[in-house]
């Protein structure tokens, strides 16, 4: 996988594990590849079970860094993930296929691999983006994730449906507070 400056690839690869967990690691190598990890990386690796349950201690790690109420305590929780999964990174062009960065060496299992993406991906994300572009969604009874790629940095939900029925809630309940309140202040003819 090529990592964009923006990171937004990888970062969207952990929402995507930590939405909805692979529970094979048949769905560990197939949400990989949907997300734009090349085929050669994950299924010439065969991943196996311990690949899986290295992924679920990079992403419990990785919502820490979402969950983080302050913006150092996130710098440190990245730099943390950085240490662990990463290496110095280094120009390479494995199979010809271009020269790019990579944070890993190229023989690594499957979970340290995706490990490294997610944390490599999340500080360009971060650094580049805004230190505030991960969170929980806004919706009560949601607590799902979100990465931030708008261009205002004001997503505050994890999809459209969230969005939408956050803003009917909060319309009805102005609608219920001004009919409690005495009417909605209209006349009507005859009155």
């Amino acid at each position: 996988m090529h990592l964009n400056p923006y990171g937004a690839d990888a970062v969207l690869l952990a929402v995507n594990l930590v939405t909805q967990p692979a529970t094979t690691p048949a769905e560990l190598a197939d949400r990989c590849e949907e997300s734009g990890v090349e085929s050669r990386l994950v299924r010439d690796r065969h991943v196996t079970q311990a690949d899986l349950a290295a992924v679920r201690v990079a992403l419990d790690e990785w919502l820490a860094v979402v969950d983080a109420t302050d913006d150092r305590k996130r710098v440190e929780l990245v730099n943390a993930m950085l240490a662990k999964y990463t290496e110095h990174p280094r120009l390479t062009n494995h199979a010809g296929d271009g020269w790019h960065m990579h944070y890993r060496p190229d023989d690594v299992p499957v979970g340290r691999l995706v490990a490294t993406l997610i944390s490599t991906g999340t500080a360009l994300h971060l650094a580049g983006r805004g230190i505030t572009r991960l969170g929980r969604c806004a919706t009560d009874g949601c607590n799902n994730v979100y990465a931030d790629l708008s261009r205002s940095g004001r997503q505050r939900y994890c999809s459209p449906a969230c969005s939408n029925r956050d803003a009917v809630r909060r319309h009805r309940a102005r609608a219920g507070s001004a009919e409690a309140g005495g009417g909605s202040g209209r006349t009507t003819m005859g009155e």
